[in-house]
């Protein structure tokens, strides 16, 4: 059984829309709950969630890997799904899931892609088919066995980026991991606002960053300089 966990911030108008079409698979037999975890939006995500008819809770701080580590607390899944809100799964989601699950591989992810068709992106997406760590990332949406999740610790609260990068160090001592080669389609409005080559160029130089050792503090001050959001 599956437990798609959803974390949110200022996502109205995004969360509604990826609900809905999540509601075509939540009477799927593989589906447990869907779980959306706010970090304490100020607009309308909320009310678009709780429309939707799924579970919705509030995180106790904001931050992505809190949030997802409080919706994991409370899941009833044996497996936890985590997915951004701008994310749309293949709608055969909860197979390929189940498929791609086993004693040896207890983890995973979907190839991406981008909702825009510029050449330059469908490139990036196509490094995401390689099993190196550099290119794994949340918008390509993981699953994990929850007692695998638990024994490792969760995802990292201390980090406010990379935390969704991080993890797959720590999945891959304890575990190989499937790229189910399916794509999940992710928005493209952040290389739309900052710029295709712009913004790419600052994702490898925080990746960079974070790889030496460089704090959070420093890194989300970086991030918040440098990218249009």
């Amino acid at each position: 059984m599956i437990s798609v966990i959803i974390p949110v911030f200022q996502e109205e108008g995004n969360i509604g829309k990826l609900l809905h079409y999540l509601q075509q698979e939540a009477d799927h037999p593989a589906i447990a709950e869907i779980i959306v975890v706010d970090g304490h939006s100020s607009d309308k995500t909320v009310k678009e969630a709780r429309d939707a008819g799924v579970r919705v809770i509030s995180a106790s701080k904001k931050g992505r890997a809190c949030q997802m580590n409080e919706g994991a607390r409370l899941a009833k899944g044996s497996v936890l799904y985590f997915l951004h809100a701008d994310t749309f799964p293949p709608e055969t989601f909860p197979e390929d899931i189940q498929q791609a699950m086993t004693q040896k591989q207890q983890a995973g992810c979907f190839l991406l892609s981008f909702d825009d068709p510029h050449y330059l992106l469908a490139l990036y997406s196509w490094f995401t088919r390689f099993r190196i760590k550099a290119f794994r990332f949340g918008d390509q949406s993981l699953f994990i066995a929850k007692e695998l999740f638990e024994r490792i610790g969760g995802f990292d609260e201390s980090l406010i980026v990379m935390e969704d990068n991080e993890i797959f160090g720590r999945i891959m001592k304890y575990s190989s991991y499937s790229i189910i080669p399916i794509n999940v389609i992710t928005s493209s409005r952040k290389y739309k606002e900052n710029g295709v080559i712009r913004l790419q160029f600052i994702y490898i130089l925080i990746f960079s960053l974070f790889q030496l050792g460089v704090g959070q503090r420093k890194l989300k001050r970086l991030y918040k300089q440098w990218i249009r959001t």
